[in-house]
This record gives C-alpha cells, sequence and structure tokens, in this order.
C-alpha cells in the first residue's frame, strides 16, 4: 500500500471533507497531544472527558489539559467554519486564551518575560522581539510555494520562538492544522507512539534551527487512510 508521503502530493483540497475528518478524530488529536505532554490518558479517558464527564485516577489540572485542548479544536473549528481564521497574532492569542486556560502563567496574549526551553542551549527571543518575529514568520511563507511547507514552517517557528509562556508546541501544531484545513487540507496528527523521536527531532530543531529532519517527520505523520479518503471521487 502507498503511505502517505507519497500520496499527499497529489491529494486534491477539500476543505468540507478536511473538516469533516478532524471532527471526526478530536478525540484521538486530544490524546495523541496530552500523551506527549507526558500525561497518561487512555483514549476512553478523553472520550469521556470530552463529553463533560470527569475521570477517576487524574489530576484535575491533567483533566483541565484535556479538555481545554478539546474546546480549543472546536474554536479551531468554527473559525474555519466562519472564514475567522487567519495567521495573525490575535488569531493565535484567540485560541491560547482556551488551550492554555489555567495551565500556562499567562494565557491570551504573548509572553511579558523570558523563558528557556529545557535541554538545549538555544534561547528564545525576548518578548520585546515576538510582534516582529511573527510577523517574519508570516512573510516567509510568502517564499514558500507548498502548503505543507507553509504549515510546517508555522508550528516549527512557533515553537522556537516560543510566543507565549507554555502551550507552545501545541499552539505551532494549532496554527499549521488551521492553515491546512483552511486551505482544504486534512490536519496532521503527531501520534504519541512517535513521542521519543518527536522529542529528539525537536531539541536538535531548537539547536540549529533548521526545519528539514522535522518537516520530513511531520509529513510521515500523516495518516494514509485520511489521504486515501481526499482522493476519493
Amino acid at each position: 500500500m502507498p503511505t502517505a508521503a507519497d500520496n499527499h502530493w497529489s491529494m486534491p483540497p477539500n476543505p468540507e471533507k478536511a473538516l469533516m475528518l478532524a471532527q471526526r478524530a478530536v478525540a484521538v488529536f486530544v490524546y495523541d497531544a496530552v500523551r506527549l505532554e507526558g500525561i497518561n490518558f487512555t483514549l476512553p479517558e478523553v472520550q469521556t472527558l470530552l463529553q463533560g464527564v470527569t475521570v477517576g485516577g487524574h489530576r484535575l489540572s491533567d483533566q483541565q489539559i484535556a479538555v481545554n485542548q478539546g474546546e480549543a479544536w472546536k474554536l479551531l473549528f468554527q473559525m474555519i467554519r466562519d472564514g475567522r481564521f487567519e495567521l495573525t497574532p490575535d488569531c493565535a492569542m484567540a485560541l491560547h486564551g482556551v488551550a492554555a486556560k489555567e495551565e500556562a502563567l499567562e494565557w491570551g496574549c504573548f509572553r511579558s518575560g523570558s523563558v528557556l526551553i529545557a535541554g538545549t542551549e538555544y534561547e528564545p527571543p525576548a518578548a520585546s522581539e515576538l510582534p516582529t518575529r511573527f510577523d517574519r514568520m508570516i512573510d516567509e511563507l510568502q517564499h514558500m510555494d507548498d502548503v505543507h511547507d507553509q504549515a510546517v514552517h508555522l508550528f516549527l517557528t512557533m515553537a522556537r520562538c516560543q510566543f507565549f509562556y507554555d502551550v507552545n508546541k501545541r499552539m505551532g501544531r494549532f496554527m499549521m492544522n488551521g492553515h491546512l484545513l483552511s486551505n482544504g487540507y486534512p490536519a496532521i496528527n503527531i501520534p504519541a507512539s512517535s513521542q521519543l523521536e518527536f522529542n529528539e527531532l525537536m531539541l536538535r530543531f531548537y539547536d540549529s534551527g533548521d526545519q528539514r529532519e522535522m518537516n520530513a517527520f511531520v509529513r510521515s505523520c500523516m495518516d494514509e487512510r485520511v489521504v486515501l479518503i481526499m482522493k476519493e471521487e
């Protein structure tokens, strides 16, 4: 069977189908996102939380993180349906205000102070540089012809710049997937089963700023079953 990497170049854009597939996969997206953060929910537990029911045996703060992820996906879908999703600081801050509620030091705004990234000597830009860095990130997209390169660039640049005090990688993926979905392409989910590879590649990326390895990795995470559905007439 061909892999997603072989298929995605010829995948036709279809905004309605891409959005439908993403909406049906939200529980899996949330499950993998929280597992990547080291929070050990099962998929049925995540499904239960997203239905508004608490589950035993987990900290309330961890449950809040999972619920926030689900609510942020809902907001993203609504933005896309309404034509309100844009690659702007205001849009990113609105999503962060939901995704990072009660988790980050501040939510719904760019960080106002310095941060460090564990495991790397790389230091993110000063808070005063963040608006300019966001504008530069969007300008750089104009030199990329491929929507997947653009989307991955959003994810990685947001993660490396650390626009927020916390929830930066998750926010980068929300903006990445918002860009894909609004252009008619399916969301890309990074599975928790690839956590070690993901962490190792991200640390190398933080140090080097070279996106090539992570670009290939993110593309490899595209679900080939979704690609085949997108290609159906």
